[in-house]
Protein backbone atom coordinates (compact mmCIF):
# COMPACT_ATOMS: atom_id res chain seq x y z
CA UNK A 1 0.00 0.00 0.00
CA UNK A 2 1.54 3.66 -1.13
CA UNK A 3 -0.95 5.65 1.25
CA UNK A 4 0.99 6.36 4.44
CA UNK A 5 -1.65 6.23 7.41
CA UNK A 6 -1.42 7.00 10.75
CA UNK A 7 -5.17 6.59 11.88
CA UNK A 8 -7.46 4.80 9.65
CA UNK A 9 -9.16 6.85 6.41
CA UNK A 10 -12.83 5.55 5.33
CA UNK A 11 -13.31 6.33 1.87
CA UNK A 12 -17.33 6.62 1.33
CA UNK A 13 -19.78 7.32 -1.40
CA UNK A 14 -23.50 8.59 -1.42
CA UNK A 15 -26.53 8.12 -3.11
CA UNK A 16 -29.23 10.53 -2.81
CA UNK A 17 -32.71 11.82 -3.68
CA UNK A 18 -30.85 14.86 -5.83
CA UNK A 19 -27.73 17.51 -4.96
CA UNK A 20 -29.63 20.08 -2.81
CA UNK A 21 -27.45 19.67 0.95
CA UNK A 22 -30.01 21.23 2.80
CA UNK A 23 -32.93 19.24 1.35
CA UNK A 24 -31.52 16.00 -0.16
CA UNK A 25 -31.42 12.50 1.93
CA UNK A 26 -29.26 9.48 1.65
CA UNK A 27 -30.49 6.23 -0.66
CA UNK A 28 -26.79 4.96 -0.40
CA UNK A 29 -23.59 4.80 1.75
CA UNK A 30 -20.82 2.70 1.04
CA UNK A 31 -18.01 3.16 3.19
CA UNK A 32 -14.03 1.39 2.60
CA UNK A 33 -12.62 1.85 5.52
CA UNK A 34 -8.42 1.20 5.46
CA UNK A 35 -6.31 0.97 8.29
CA UNK A 36 -2.30 2.01 9.10
CA UNK A 37 -1.38 -2.13 8.90
CA UNK A 38 -3.44 -2.49 5.10
CA UNK A 39 -6.54 -4.25 6.56
CA UNK A 40 -9.74 -3.17 4.73
CA UNK A 41 -13.60 -3.01 6.39
CA UNK A 42 -16.36 -2.31 3.79
CA UNK A 43 -20.01 -1.72 4.32
CA UNK A 44 -23.20 -0.76 2.51
CA UNK A 45 -26.64 0.25 3.12
CA UNK A 46 -29.61 1.21 1.57
CA UNK A 47 -31.59 4.10 3.54
CA UNK A 48 -34.80 4.64 3.33
CA UNK A 49 -34.42 8.83 3.22
CA UNK A 50 -38.80 9.34 3.77
CA UNK A 51 -39.29 11.31 0.71
CA UNK A 52 -39.62 10.48 -2.67
CA UNK A 53 -36.74 9.88 -4.83
CA UNK A 54 -36.91 11.62 -8.43
CA UNK A 55 -37.36 9.62 -11.11
CA UNK A 56 -34.45 11.60 -13.41
CA UNK A 57 -32.44 10.91 -10.29
CA UNK A 58 -33.44 7.03 -10.11
CA UNK A 59 -32.26 6.65 -14.07
CA UNK A 60 -28.45 8.07 -12.60
CA UNK A 61 -28.38 5.77 -9.57
CA UNK A 62 -30.67 3.13 -10.62
CA UNK A 63 -32.56 3.12 -6.67
CA UNK A 64 -35.97 3.47 -6.77
CA UNK A 65 -38.54 4.71 -4.23
CA UNK A 66 -39.41 0.77 -3.96
CA UNK A 67 -35.71 -0.61 -3.28
CA UNK A 68 -35.47 1.21 -0.63
CA UNK A 69 -39.19 1.36 1.01
CA UNK A 70 -38.61 -1.41 3.40
CA UNK A 71 -34.60 -0.18 4.48
CA UNK A 72 -34.10 1.58 7.60
CA UNK A 73 -34.03 5.61 7.95
CA UNK A 74 -30.71 7.81 8.55
CA UNK A 75 -32.01 7.90 11.89
CA UNK A 76 -31.91 3.94 12.48
CA UNK A 77 -27.86 4.01 10.86
CA UNK A 78 -26.78 7.08 12.50
CA UNK A 79 -25.25 5.07 15.56
CA UNK A 80 -23.40 2.23 12.93
CA UNK A 81 -22.17 5.02 10.37
CA UNK A 82 -20.61 7.19 13.03
CA UNK A 83 -19.23 4.29 14.63
CA UNK A 84 -17.12 3.18 11.63
CA UNK A 85 -15.95 6.68 11.17
CA UNK A 86 -15.19 8.39 13.58
CA UNK A 87 -11.87 9.28 14.56
CA UNK A 88 -10.77 8.52 10.92
CA UNK A 89 -9.72 10.73 8.00
CA UNK A 90 -11.87 10.38 5.19
CA UNK A 91 -11.45 10.14 1.61
CA UNK A 92 -14.19 10.46 -1.27
CA UNK A 93 -14.86 11.68 -5.21
CA UNK A 94 -15.74 15.33 -4.96
CA UNK A 95 -16.63 14.47 -1.21
CA UNK A 96 -15.59 17.97 -0.24
CA UNK A 97 -18.07 19.65 -1.99
CA UNK A 98 -20.65 17.05 -1.69
CA UNK A 99 -20.47 14.16 0.21
CA UNK A 100 -19.16 15.30 3.95
CA UNK A 101 -21.95 18.26 3.54
CA UNK A 102 -25.08 16.07 3.23
CA UNK A 103 -23.61 13.96 5.14
CA UNK A 104 -22.72 16.14 7.83
CA UNK A 105 -26.53 17.21 7.40
CA UNK A 106 -28.01 13.96 8.02
CA UNK A 107 -26.03 13.67 11.18
CA UNK A 108 -27.09 16.99 12.78
CA UNK A 109 -30.80 16.31 11.89
CA UNK A 110 -30.77 13.32 13.61
CA UNK A 111 -28.82 15.01 16.45
CA UNK A 112 -25.53 13.58 16.19
CA UNK A 113 -22.56 15.87 16.48
CA UNK A 114 -20.86 15.24 13.60
CA UNK A 115 -17.38 17.36 13.77
CA UNK A 116 -13.92 16.64 11.27
CA UNK A 117 -12.37 19.65 12.82
CA UNK A 118 -9.18 16.86 13.75
CA UNK A 119 -10.08 14.67 10.63
CA UNK A 120 -8.28 14.87 7.07
CA UNK A 121 -10.41 15.32 4.25
CA UNK A 122 -8.71 13.72 1.01
CA UNK A 123 -10.84 14.78 -2.38
CA UNK A 124 -9.34 12.27 -5.10
CA UNK A 125 -11.76 14.18 -7.99
CA UNK A 126 -9.47 17.25 -7.09
CA UNK A 127 -6.28 15.77 -7.14
CA UNK A 128 -7.65 14.05 -10.37
CA UNK A 129 -8.67 17.59 -11.98
CA UNK A 130 -5.47 19.19 -10.98
CA UNK A 131 -3.06 16.37 -12.54
CA UNK A 132 -5.85 15.52 -15.87
CA UNK A 133 -8.99 16.99 -15.27
CA UNK A 134 -11.17 14.23 -15.95
CA UNK A 135 -14.62 12.45 -14.32
CA UNK A 136 -14.59 9.41 -12.25
CA UNK A 137 -14.84 7.12 -15.11
CA UNK A 138 -12.43 8.28 -16.96
CA UNK A 139 -10.18 8.65 -13.74
CA UNK A 140 -10.34 5.03 -13.63
CA UNK A 141 -9.53 4.36 -16.91
CA UNK A 142 -6.59 6.64 -17.33
CA UNK A 143 -5.10 5.47 -13.77
CA UNK A 144 -5.81 2.19 -13.86
CA UNK A 145 -6.86 1.19 -17.06
CA UNK A 146 -10.04 -0.44 -16.04
CA UNK A 147 -13.60 0.01 -17.27
CA UNK A 148 -15.77 1.42 -14.32
CA UNK A 149 -18.75 -1.27 -14.06
CA UNK A 150 -22.01 -0.03 -12.40
CA UNK A 151 -20.94 3.29 -12.09
CA UNK A 152 -22.82 5.36 -9.82
CA UNK A 153 -23.60 2.35 -7.73
CA UNK A 154 -22.41 3.59 -4.61
CA UNK A 155 -20.04 0.33 -3.77
CA UNK A 156 -18.53 0.09 -7.00
CA UNK A 157 -17.80 4.31 -6.97
CA UNK A 158 -16.35 3.78 -3.32
CA UNK A 159 -13.39 1.24 -4.33
CA UNK A 160 -12.82 2.75 -8.15
CA UNK A 161 -12.01 6.04 -5.68
CA UNK A 162 -9.33 3.97 -3.45
CA UNK A 163 -7.95 2.74 -6.42
CA UNK A 164 -7.60 5.71 -8.33
CA UNK A 165 -5.60 7.29 -5.52
CA UNK A 166 -3.71 4.50 -4.84
CA UNK A 167 -2.41 4.30 -8.82
CA UNK A 168 -2.40 8.44 -8.64
CA UNK A 169 0.33 7.65 -6.01
CA UNK A 170 2.22 5.40 -7.84
CA UNK A 171 2.41 8.57 -10.87
CA UNK A 172 3.13 11.05 -9.55
CA UNK A 173 5.85 10.98 -7.14
CA UNK A 174 5.42 14.25 -6.44
CA UNK A 175 2.53 13.89 -4.74
CA UNK A 176 3.45 13.08 -0.60
CA UNK A 177 1.72 9.93 0.72
CA UNK A 178 -0.12 11.12 4.02
CA UNK A 179 -3.46 12.14 4.88
CA UNK A 180 -2.31 15.56 5.77
CA UNK A 181 -0.70 16.69 2.62
CA UNK A 182 -2.72 14.91 0.44
CA UNK A 183 -6.33 16.50 2.26
CA UNK A 184 -3.92 20.01 1.94
CA UNK A 185 -3.40 19.43 -1.91
CA UNK A 186 -6.96 18.38 -2.82
CA UNK A 187 -8.89 20.78 -0.78
CA UNK A 188 -10.50 24.18 -2.49
CA UNK A 189 -10.06 27.78 -0.61
CA UNK A 190 -10.69 26.98 2.97
CA UNK A 191 -13.85 27.06 4.45
CA UNK A 192 -14.95 26.78 8.02
CA UNK A 193 -18.46 25.78 6.72
CA UNK A 194 -18.81 22.60 4.38
CA UNK A 195 -21.25 23.96 2.28
CA UNK A 196 -18.51 27.25 1.41
CA UNK A 197 -21.05 30.09 2.53
CA UNK A 198 -18.12 31.12 5.32
CA UNK A 199 -14.90 30.77 4.55
CA UNK A 200 -11.20 31.89 6.14
CA UNK A 201 -9.88 35.12 4.36
CA UNK A 202 -5.41 35.49 4.47
CA UNK A 203 -5.21 36.57 7.88
CA UNK A 204 -7.26 33.31 9.18
CA UNK A 205 -10.43 35.39 10.17
CA UNK A 206 -14.18 34.39 8.87
CA UNK A 207 -15.60 36.11 6.18
CA UNK A 208 -18.80 35.51 4.04
CA UNK A 209 -18.70 34.60 0.55
CA UNK A 210 -22.11 35.44 -0.45
CA UNK A 211 -25.10 38.09 -0.99
CA UNK A 212 -24.41 41.35 0.11
CA UNK A 213 -22.03 41.08 2.72
CA UNK A 214 -19.60 38.69 0.47
CA UNK A 215 -16.27 39.31 1.57
CA UNK A 216 -16.98 41.25 5.02
CA UNK A 217 -15.62 39.52 8.01
CA UNK A 218 -18.43 37.20 9.92
CA UNK A 219 -18.38 39.36 13.32
CA UNK A 220 -18.48 43.02 11.33
CA UNK A 221 -21.91 42.02 9.99
CA UNK A 222 -23.54 40.33 13.05
CA UNK A 223 -22.65 43.31 15.16
CA UNK A 224 -23.67 46.07 12.34
CA UNK A 225 -26.31 44.09 10.96
CA UNK A 226 -27.93 41.75 14.03
CA UNK A 227 -31.16 40.56 12.36
CA UNK A 228 -28.79 38.79 9.42
CA UNK A 229 -28.07 36.01 12.06
CA UNK A 230 -32.03 35.51 12.63
CA UNK A 231 -32.39 35.55 8.38
CA UNK A 232 -29.71 32.77 8.35
CA UNK A 233 -31.40 30.77 11.22
CA UNK A 234 -34.46 30.60 9.80
CA UNK A 235 -33.93 30.63 5.57
CA UNK A 236 -32.51 27.57 3.63
CA UNK A 237 -29.35 27.49 4.53
CA UNK A 238 -28.09 23.99 5.79
CA UNK A 239 -27.70 22.67 9.47
CA UNK A 240 -23.59 22.76 9.54
CA UNK A 241 -23.70 26.22 8.30
CA UNK A 242 -26.12 27.69 10.61
CA UNK A 243 -23.98 25.84 13.63
CA UNK A 244 -21.03 27.31 12.49
CA UNK A 245 -22.63 31.32 12.64
CA UNK A 246 -23.51 30.38 16.36
CA UNK A 247 -20.47 29.20 16.96
CA UNK A 248 -18.97 32.67 16.21
CA UNK A 249 -21.94 34.51 17.46
CA UNK A 250 -21.13 32.98 20.95
CA UNK A 251 -17.43 33.22 20.53
CA UNK A 252 -17.60 37.07 20.08
CA UNK A 253 -20.00 36.86 22.70
CA UNK A 254 -17.43 35.17 24.97
CA UNK A 255 -15.04 37.56 24.07
CA UNK A 256 -17.27 40.47 24.89
CA UNK A 257 -17.90 39.31 28.61
CA UNK A 258 -14.71 38.43 28.74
Amino acid sequence: MNLQLTKPICFFDLETTGVNIAKDRIVEIAILKIFPNGNRESVVWRVNPEMPIPKEVTAVHGISNEDVANEPTFKQLSAKVYEMIKGCDLGGYNSNRFDIPLLAEEFLRVGVDFDIRNAMAVDVQTIFHKKEKRTLEAAYKFYCDKTLENAHSAEADTLATYEVLEAQLEKYPDLETNTKWLSEYSSHKKFVDFAGFIAYNKDGKEVLTFGKHKGKLVEVVLDEEPGYYGWIQNADFPLYTKKVLTMIKLRKLEEKLN
